[in-house]
């Protein structure tokens, strides 16, 4: 049976997030039930990584197994023609070897972080984007972002209901970018602990209004407590961006 690797995009606004849940639209549901229009199968599509409600996707990565044959981009084209109007969008499929898992194979996961460091009103970017009023100093943000890098205990930044059997996760990437009004933080590790990425946003941005020195970022980050951590970014400013897998 081939098992086909899909790349996705979608909007996280109107989902429960990505994971499967009663009663609620999801995103693994949209392409699930997209897969049993196109060949009449039930079939579980695996994700990457569970994205929690109002998160979105530029480049999610699954799996799933459908016994009746399909090229490729035949299979991407019906996926989508299926998906409408959901805004949720089959990039691209590849036929990839059976023991291919999107979530057990990935060895590197990137996200990004939009903040709005203004006081306008969002106006295209609603739903898309988190507006801070207050001026932020994103050097301070990029400098104090260091501290975090590497391997820790990251307890601090993970949610009450992780289900990580470890809180130890290694911090590959932390980088706060400014282009004008737009501060970006780009991250990147192998894997990342439930809410750790808009965790680690909310205590930056506190050091970007000066409620925070960088000092101040590591010992929460020693204290090993969630009650340490500072507030917790609302979901719609994140993206999946892209899961590196081995090359073949």
């Amino acid at each position: 049976m081939p098992r086909y690797k899909l790349t996705i995009e979608y909007d996280g606004a109107p989902f429960a997030g990505w994971q499967l849940q009663p009663d609620h639209p999801t995103v693994q549901g949209a392409l699930e039930a997209a897969v049993k229009a196109t060949c009449g199968e039930e079939v579980r599509v695996h994700g990457a990584g569970r994205t929690d409600a109002g998160v979105h996707a530029l480049g999610q990565a699954a799996h799933c197994d459908i016994a009746k044959p399909f090229t490729a981009n035949r299979l991407r084209d019906a996926l989508n023609a299926h998906l409408r109007p959901h805004p949720v969008a089959v990039l691209a499929a590849e036929i990839v070897p059976g023991d291919f898992e999107a979530r057990f194979s990935a060895i590197k996961r990137h996200y990004l972080y939009r903040i709005a460091n203004t006081r306008a009103n969002l106006a295209l970017d609603v739903g898309r984007i988190w507006r801070v009023p207050r001026r932020l100093d994103s050097d301070a943000m990029h400098a104090a972002a260091q501290r975090l890098l590497g391997k820790h205990d990251f307890t601090t930044f993970r949610d009450t209901e992780c289900q990580a059997k470890s809180p130890e996760k290694t911090l590959d990437q932390l980088d706060v970018i400014r282009d004008g009004a737009e501060i970006r933080i780009v991250t990147s590790a192998r894997s990342f602990l439930h809410s750790q990425v808009r965790s680690m946003v909310g205590s930056l941005v506190w050091v970007g209004e000066g409620r925070w020195s960088a000092d101040d970022l590591a010992a929460a980050l020693a204290a090993r407590n969630r009650a340490a951590c500072g507030p917790v970014a609302p979901p719609e400013g994140l993206y999946l961006v892209r899961v590196d897998y081995e090359a073949k």
